[in-house]
């Protein structure tokens, strides 16, 4: 006799009253980095209408934020899962199926080309346009000097520490200190807009209208500009010809200025600041994916660290005041030196 799980249990009786003529099967559709997890609800009468069921257990997540944010969004007309059903106290939502079909996908499927890639790269940066111009201040939480830096924290606590097992010496304690508040600065001193804080290709549906379809925005703030467009262009899940993405960079600044957004008048300025965030967001996302391995057991995310590592890499060797960052991370990850030889 198979035991069913007092939380699934609850799941299906909760969803057996919202569908009380029809029967259905719940098969698992994703997780993330959190507790959430997802499944797709297929009705036994229409095997072609499935939903999606979110099942955020209390006390480790709230879904009330994600509720908000979804409202928040759809009013920008961007393409977030209609919601069909909620449950807030129990922490269970049944909404849209956007699919099962992300942006990474598409995009790392042999047969798509560096044109339709730019096609799906184009719809992005049309939704993230028009959600930047229904930014105001006050509505979502600020992407704060205190948030930046607990998230620039994670490098040395779980990537240096845990990771590689390195104790800093106190000279380069200091300096990392003084490098994530320069960091901060810059970052703070960009013009301010809705942050999705994950606007990458794993959580971009490709869907049949109004593509893409957004998900995972739950943690959305009110912060520096240049942050979804560094998670979008120097995406830590695949790997594009830089050229491409100045490329896309580019069309997206002009877009911007276009439509009135406050983006810098020198593109010189703005693409300063997209790489200076990009410095932050990698410090973050190389200490987010040493936490996942070490503290929950999720080692998938430790294939796509040298990607994050080679893009952080890339920016400090071209600003002089990221030398004392390059030659940590020299330390922390050697790098073969290659020689020539003259006959």
């Amino acid at each position: 006799m198979t035991h069913t799980p007092p939380r699934i249990e609850q799941l299906h009786n909760w969803l057996a009253r919202q569908l009380p003529d029809t029967g259905f099967t719940l098969t698992p559709a994703s997780s993330d980095a959190s507790f959430r997890r997802y499944f797709r609800l297929s009705r036994n009468a229409d095997a072609d209408a499935s939903l999606i069921v979110m099942d955020a257990p209390p006390p480790q997540e709230d879904c009330r934020p994600w509720l908000a944010i979804a409202e928040l969004f759809r009013r920008a007309n961007v393409h977030v899962p209609a919601v069909l059903a909620e449950n807030v106290s129990d922490g269970f939502l049944l909404i849209e199926d956007l699919g099962n079909t992300t942006y990474l996908d598409i995009l790392r499927a042999p047969d798509c080309t560096p044109h339709a890639a730019a096609h799906l790269y184009a719809d992005a940066i049309g939704a993230l346009l028009a959600l930047q111009a229904a930014s105001r201040p006050n509505v979502l939480p600020d992407y704060s000097a205190a948030l930046l830096r607990r998230e620039l924290m994670l490098f040395p606590e779980w990537y240096i520490a845990r990771h590689k097992g390195i104790a800093l010496a106190p000279a380069e304690a200091a300096m990392l200190t003084d490098t994530f508040e320069h960091i901060i600065a810059v970052n703070l001193a960009e013009p301010q807009v809705f942050v999705h804080r994950d606007y990458h290709s794993r959580n971009l549906m490709h869907t049949p209208r109004a593509n893409p379809g957004i998900i995972d925005f739950q943690d959305a703030v009110y912060g520096p500009l240049t942050y979804d467009l560094v998670s979008l262009f120097k995406d830590a899940y695949i790997d594009w010809d830089e050229a491409f993405t100045l490329d896309l960079l580019a069309r997206y600044w002009e877009m911007a200025r276009k439509l009135g957004l406050p983006v810098r008048t020198d593109f010189a300025d703005f693409h300063r600041e997209y790489e200076w965030m990009g410095v932050q967001r990698h410090l973050k996302v190389l200490g987010i994916f040493a936490r996942l391995n070490h503290r929950d057991g999720k080692d998938g995310y430790l294939a796509d660290m040298p990607r994050v590592m080679r893009h952080l890499r890339k920016t400090c060797e071209r600003y002089h005041a990221f030398g004392p960052l390059l030659k940590l991370l020299d330390r922390l990850e050697p790098t073969p030196l290659e020689y020539g030889y003259t006959f």
